[in-house]
């Protein structure tokens, strides 16, 4: 599952084993994804997802970016994974390219990282959607297909779905 090589990179085996849980992620990833409107539909946009190790493989860094209909780019940023292992927690950040700000995700007060079998879960304070809180989950991961299902929330209680995005590894990988 773990594409490796000069343009991905390698996992470090000094660094902590959990680093691969999201290994997943490693490679070229196009990405269908589906956002629902505040009238009931489904608008569809295109995307693509770039994993590598970085940082002489002690972390992954993730990019993502997506575009409407016309190729505009509507959302582009940087996901950052690292493991504490002295800690036993995962620092994640998404640095939102377009806007110049940085997001915690899965912080512990928000019940950090979860793994569910092979599902990996996490939530955060929305700093751009209009609801208070969003809701991670990576469900359905294989070496060629993963699905990142987003929820929101406005009291971290009650979840609805608002966003699907279906990757499907990139043949040139």
């Amino acid at each position: 599952m773990c594409h490796t090589g000069q343009e991905f990179g390698a996992p470090n085996p000094h660094a902590p084993a959990a680093l691969l849980r999201f290994a997943f992620l490693i490679g070229r990833w196009r990405c269908e994804a589906k956002v629902h409107l505040a009238n009931g539909e489904w608008q569809n946009f295109q995307a693509t997802w770039i994993g590598r190790y970085i940082l002489e493989g002690y972390a992954i860094a993730d990019e993502y970016r997506m575009t409407d209909s016309s190729g505009n780019l509507i959302v582009l940023g940087l996901n950052f994974r690292t493991y504490d292992d002295s800690q036993q927690v995962w620092n994640l950040k998404w640095l939102n390219a377009l806007a110049g700000t940085w997001t915690d995700l899965g912080p512990e007060e928000l019940g950090g990282v979860r793994f569910e079998g092979q599902s990996i879960i996490y939530a955060f304070k929305e700093p751009v959607a209009a609801h208070a809180y969003t809701r991670v989950t990576y469900r359905n991961v294989s070496n060629t297909y993963f699905t990142w299902r987003g929820e929101k929330s406005d009291d971290g209680r009650v979840w609805s779905e608002f966003m699907v995005v279906e990757a499907h590894r990139s043949s040139s990988d």
